[in-house]
Formats: structure tokens, C-alpha cells, sequence
């Protein structure tokens, strides 16, 4: 049940069987073929040239939503072909968010729009009409994006009997750091070796069974969180199915729009999205988070639990950067781009990166993608096999991610720009799927618990690093037991303590509210969480980023792993067709050089720590408009090492422009006037200086 999400290009893609097997027998479908129109019917996204970019906001299209369309343009080329197609509709992509429209107009997103119409005409034919004007600078249709995993496949729930077993104290067994239950289970976060509760079936050669869980293959973080547990103002977007907010495990780690109400509708806020408090559902165009739907698989729930469950509350699980009570860790922000079983579009999908980016994300987790340009056709159809070609085919999509990656964060903060996550893809292919295998996003292979690549992994170009997926073929012959005389009271589905652990929503496990997955969209959130604990600490000592920089570090501080792809490695694909009779094998010297190193969050988070790494960060330009209804608050604790513990003290050269103040900690800026005046902040001996820009806003269209 490898979890990754495709698009449609000429059909949906099946799972795929390594090329590389030694075994010769003719081995039957994988039971899922599913297909799909390449293209949503009677939709067609546009992106116009910039030269009529004023005639658009003449028309009003800047203040369309999909509740309230335009039907024409205001451009006379582009108008003729509307009238064609009679009764029709065009809406901006990204609505209007007047903190941000600046900067969404900066990068040229103003200029898509979506045009629908009836299925009187083809996709094909109203492309080739509209990209023939000069005023269109693009035509591309709306894809469909859906899942490429059964939905009626669901995740393998804990077992009860063992959950109620003791929680794992710190001065127990082990040693572990945090008490959470489940712990001792997370071989992916704390790789202990083979434990008693890793039990081998008898048929299993006993020193073969434990030689797959190794010491240390893991993510390394029990010394990084030394450093750090996490911090509240680092957000990692989830672009997934919803999110079960109410977990409590992951209820105190979700973001909150605090300028929404939940179930609210009406846009309080004004960022163009209606209630969007935990997130937005960009399928539904609602922000009620839902993921009770009968083919939803609990899939963004039990990704948010490896990035940011609660860690040391006596319950559940530990994840990489969700810290304590005492020490609240990362944000989850629920981006939904799949809801039961509706496929998605491009158009959301773009609209849900923008979103993350404009609302605070930094780190945009994706385990979705197309399938990799190498898959091979008995199973899987190839995807792109080039950057320049997935550009081409998904431009924007393009687009939206390189505004995350140049708009996400801060010049002030510890990133400037976003570290785009994606997983490799489970095609068992030489090379990792789009959007993940540009160059500008971090692409995840996922390993087992003995270092070793997951059989299904893809791997090789575009892939940049490696992670925990779990392998259940390869640890068929593990089972669960409920106690440690070893009778099984629940014996689970086999090989699932090789696979993930984490949050589930009741409805796929609605007797623990944990279980197993696996996939290299299991070992992308272990990449993201690395990330976010990265950036926390960033955030302690106060430095700063860029992406490139970031993204850099992430891929480089990492625990080498080639020399653990030796040998063949024995599994079972096809187990309940044709038993162990007949297993799988791959060689692991193929993978050599092309997997990345196992991402390490103590190597990370040192190398964050070296002194040429980064610059500090320094207290922003402040810019706001004129009266105390637009005053300004900015925290200066962010811009000083240790800054919670200071005083402060504020200078502004020209009151006459602006005024400020320290209040409750806060410094608060008020604008007079408009104008420019130069000001400084001290602390503890340490002077920094900045600008204050009062402007009014441009032609009283909201952004400035």
C-alpha cells in the first residue's frame, strides 16, 4: 500500500515491479488500473500577456470567484473566442488577498485564469484557439490530479491489545527520551535494533529477521533534540487529504488563522479564502477540513503525526518536531487537495501552494507526484522525463511553486523563500518523479530499517535524499504480539511493524487512532520534520537563510548509506497470489551512488550551528499606512539572541513620519504621514537600525 499521488497524462499509472528482479516468472497486475481523462472537461487555463493586464482589472476580473464569474474578458481577440463557446465562465486562479497582492502581482499570477464552458468544444480545440492570440501567453488544460493508491486499501491499525501495554518511560527500558506509548515502535525515529517486540515468525531464519533492524538507521534525533524540539513559528503546509485536527495528538500542533472563525462564512480575514482556520479544503472550496469520507485513507492525518504529533504527553506517538507542552513544537497547516474519492486539478492544487505560502508556510510537504520518466509500461506509465518537459506541460503549477520557493518566509526571519518536499515515487524506477525531481524542490527515497533501499523506491536523478518508508514485503515475516512471553493476543497484518507508525483518524482505526503506512510519501514527511526542526533551531539562534542555502545543508547533513547496498535482498510482492514460493529479489549494488544519504537531524542542526553557516538575522523595514487602524507590531525577541529575557529600547529619527513604542514587549509603529524615516532598536548593548515607510495604498484597489 505505497502512498503517492499522480496525475493523469494519458491514463492514471499502476504500481510497478522492480526491472531489475532476478526472477523470471510472468507476474500479474497489481489489481488497481484505474483511468482518467488527460484533461478536465470544459476547462482551460489561461495565462494572459502582461500588456493586458490593466484591461483585466478595468473588467473587475481582480474580484472574481468562482461564485460570482465573469463572463467575458474585455480583450477583443480573446472575447470572439468566448462568444464561440457561448455560455462560459472566467475567474482569476488566485483570489484577491490584499496583504499580498503586491507581491502575487510581482510574480505574474494576476494574469491566470481559469475559462469553463460547456462540452459543446474539446479541451484541444479552445487550447489551440486561445493560444494562437498575442494577448495569451499560454493555454494549457485543467488537469486532473488523483490518487495512484487503492482507496480501499486503508492503513493497518495498532493493535488495542497493545497499546494498552505500559507507556516507555525515560528511566525504562531503552533509555528513551520521551514517554510517549508507541515509541519503542518508531523504529524510524529511535532505531534501537532488533527488539523482543519485533517478533519473527518461526518460519523466519532468526539472524537473517533481526539483521533488519540495524542500530541507528533512523532519523537521528535524539541529540538534535538537545538543541531544539521544535518551534511554533516555523508552519509546514500538508498538501494532502485533510487533516483530523481533533487528534490529540496533533490538536495543540495545528495552525490557526487567527483572523478566521471555523465553520465561518464569510472571508474575515480577506485573503480570498472563507474560514480558513486550520487550512483551507481546496477540492470543496470550503475551510471545513474533512477526511471522514469513505475513500479517504486517513493519508494527510498520518503525515501530519510524523512531522508534529505532541511528544512526552503519556500518549501515542513521537514525532521529529512536535515538541512538549512545556516546549511547543512546528505548526501543521492543512492544505486539502484530495476529499474521498474527487480527484483534484491542477487549479487547487496551485491555489493551495500560493495559499501555503502567502499564510506562513515555510516548508510545503508534497508525497504526490507524477510518475517517474523511467517507470517501466508494464505497470506504470511513464511520466515526464525531463525538467524542461514538466515545465512545459504543468506551467503553472511551475509557476505557483516558484512563488512559494522565492515568497515563502521572510528577509527577516530564518528562511527567506520555501523548501518545496516531495516524495520519489514508488515505481521501483531509476530516476524520481515531477514536480519533486526539479531543482529547486528536495525529493525523498525511502529506506528500511536496516538501511537498505524500499523495494519500491524510486531512485537515482531527481532524487535528493533519503528517509524511513517502512519495506512490508521485505518484513513479511514479522508479526505484532501482545505481550512479552510472546502470545499473541492481535496478530496484525504481516510486516507492518517494518512500515511506518503514526496518527490515524477514528474511521480507519477507530479503536487506537494509530497505524502503519508506507511508501516514500512516508519518508517525505520524515524529510519536512527534519526540516522544521532545522528551522526551529535557526529561529533559537537567530539566523537566517535563503532556500538555496537551506535546501543545501539539508541534502548535505546526512548519514551515508551506500555502504549498506550490498548483497540481494529477498521479498514478497505478490505473497497473497502466490505465498513464499515465489519471492522477489533485487540487487542492492543497482542503488549505489543514487540514493542520497538517510537525512539526519543532529548532523543538520549542527551544521545550522556552524559559524559561517547562515547570517544573523537583523530587525525588519517596517512599511504601513497612515492612522492607528494600520499600526504596525513587530516582536523584537526575533531579532536578538536570547531576546525573550531583554529590554528594549526605540529610536525613530523623524516622529513627524512615525511614531513607536515598546508595549508588553512589542514594538508598535503608528505612520503620520507619508514618507520614509530611518530608527533603531537596543538591546542589552546591541544596536539595530532599519526604515519606517508610511505609504497610502495604490489606486483603492487594497494593496499597497
Amino acid at each position: 500500500m505505497n502512498k503517492y499521488l499522480v496525475s493523469a497524462l494519458s491514463v492514471v499509472a499502476l504500481f510497478a515491479f522492480h526491472a531489475c528482479s532476478t526472477e523470471d516468472l510472468v507476474e500479474p497486475s497489481a489489481s488497481n488500473t484505474q483511468s482518467e481523462p488527460t484533461e478536465m472537461s470544459g476547462e482551460v487555463i489561461v495565462k494572459f500577456d502582461p500588456a493586458v493586464s490593466d484591461l483585466l482589472d478595468e473588467r473587475g476580473l481582480a474580484q472574481t470567484r468562482s461564485d460570482a464569474a465573469a463572463t467575458r474578458s474585455g480583450i477583443y481577440s480573446v472575447d470572439e473566442v468566448l462568444d464561440m463557446l457561448g455560455e462560459c465562465q472566467l475567474e482569476r486562479v488566485f483570489p484577491v488577498d490584499a496583504l499580498h497582492e503586491e507581491q502575487t502581482r510581482q510574480a505574474g499570477l494576476h494574469l491566470w485564469y481559469v475559462v469553463r464552458f460547456s462540452d459543446k468544444y474539446s479541451v484541444e480545440e479552445v487550447v489551440d484557439r486561445l493560444s494562437t492570440l498575442g494577448e495569451v501567453q499560454t493555454a494549457t488544460p485543467n488537469r486532473t490530479i488523483k490518487r495512484a493508491y487503492r482507496t480501499d486499501r486503508k492503513p493497518i491499525p495498532f493493535p488495542k491489545e497493545l497499546l494498552n501495554a505500559p507507556a516507555t518511560r525515560a528511566e525504562g527500558e531503552n533509555g528513551y527520551v520521551y514517554n510517549d506509548q508507541l515509541l519503542k515502535w518508531e523504529w524510524h525515529m529511535i532505531n534501537r535494533g532488533y527488539q523482543d517486540h519485533f517478533t519473527i515468525d518461526a518460519e523466519e531464519d532468526a539472524e537473517v529477521a533481526k539483521a533488519k533492524f540495524q542500530i541507528g538507521a533512523d532519523v537521528h534525533c535524539e541529540k538534535a533534540w538537545e538543541r531544539t524540539t521544535g518551534d511554533p513559528s516555523i508552519i509546514v503546509a500538508v498538501l494532502d487529504e485533510g487533516i483530523y485536527f481533533r487528534h490529540p495528538d496533533l490538536q495543540y500542533n495545528m495552525w490557526e488563522n487567527e483572523g478566521e472563525t471555523y465553520g465561518s462564512h464569510k472571508d474575515n480575514d480577506g485573503n480570498g479564502y472563507v474560514g480558513d482556520y486550520y487550512g483551507y479544503d481546496f477540492i470543496n472550496n470550503t475551510g471545513i477540513i474533512s477526511c471522514d469520507k469513505s475513500a479517504d485513507t486517513g493519508h494527510g492525518t498520518h503525515v501530519a503525526g510524523v512531522i508534529a504529533a505532541r511528544n512526552n504527553n503519556g500518549i501515542g506517538i513521537t514525532s521529529i518536531a512536535g515538541g512538549t507542552e512545556e516546549n511547543p513544537g512546528v505548526k501543521i497547516m492543512s492544505c486539502q487537495i484530495f476529499s474521498g474519492d474527487v480527484s483534484s486539478n491542477t487549479v487547487s492544487l496551485a491555489r493551495a501552494i500560493k495559499y501555503a505560502a502567502d499564510n506562513g508556510a515555510v516548508i510545503l510537504q508534497c508525497s504526490w507526484g507524477y510518475t517517474s520518466g523511467t517507470a517501466n509500461g508494464y505497470e506504470n506509465t511513464p511520466g515526464f522525463a525531463t525538467q524542461e518537459e514538466w515545465e512545459t506541460n504543468c506551467p503553472l503549477e511551475k509557476a505557483s511553486l516558484d512563488y512559494f520557493v522565492h515568497n515563502a518566509g521572510s528577509p527577516n526571519g530564518p528562511i527567506e523563500g520555501g523548501i518545496p518536499v516531495f516524495a520519489s515515487g514508488n515505481e521501483y524506477a531509476p530516476s524520481a518523479g515531477f514536480p519533486g525531481a526539479a531543482d529547486y524542490c528536495v525529493s525523498v527515497n525511502a529506506i528500511a530499517a536496516d538501511y537498505t533501499i524500499s523495494t519500491f523506491s524510486n531512485y537515482g536523478p531527481g532524487s535528493n535524499i533519503s528517509a524511513p518508508g517502512g519495506d512490508q514485503d521485505y518484513y513479511f515475516d514479522y508479526v505484532n504480539v501482545a505481550d512479552d512471553n510472546q502470545n499473541p493476543a492481535y496478530t496484525a497484518a504481516r510486516g507492518a511493524v517494518g512500515c511506518v507508525l503514526s496518527t490515524l483518524p477514528p474511521q480507519v482505526s477507530d479503536q487506537t487512532e494509530y497505524g502503519y503506512m508506507e511508501g516514500t510519501s512516508m519518508a517525505c514527511p520524515h524529510v519536512s520534520g527534519v526540516a522544521a526542526l532545522g528551522l526551529s533551531y535557526a529561529v533559537k539562534l537567530r539566523k537566517h537563510f535563503t532556500a538555496a542555502e537551506f535546501r543545501k545543508l539539508l541534502v548535505e547533513s546526512v548519514t551515508p548509506i551506500d555502504d549498506y547496498q550490498t548483497g540481494n535482498k529477498k521479498y514478497y510482492h505478490y505473497v497473497s497470489d502466490m505465498g513464499k514460493n515465489y519471492p522477489k529479489i533485487i540487487q542492492l549494488s543497482q542503488y549505489v551512488g543514487k540514493t542520497g544519504g538517510l537525512v539526519n537531524a543532529d548532523k543538520l542542526l549542527a551544521a545550522i550551528e556552524g559559524e559561517e553557516a547562515g547570517t544573523a538575522v537583523t530587525f525588519p523595514n517596517i512599511y504601513l499606512g497612515i492612522g492607528a487602524e494600520n499600526a504596525v507590531k513587530e516582536d523584537p525577541a526575533r531579532y536578538f539572541v536570547n531576546g525573550e529575557s531583554l529590554s528594549y529600547t526605540l529610536k525613530i529619527d523623524n516622529t513627524s513620519v512615525a511614531t513607536g513604542e515598546i508595549k508588553e514587549g512589542k514594538a508598535v509603529f503608528t505612520g503620520l504621514k507619508e514618507g520614509v524615516t530611518t530608527a533603531s532598536i537596543e538591546a542589552n548593548g546591541t544596536v539595530q537600525k532599519f526604515n519606517i515607510t508610511v505609504r497610502k495604498t495604490a489606486n483603492g484597489n487594497g494593496w499597497l
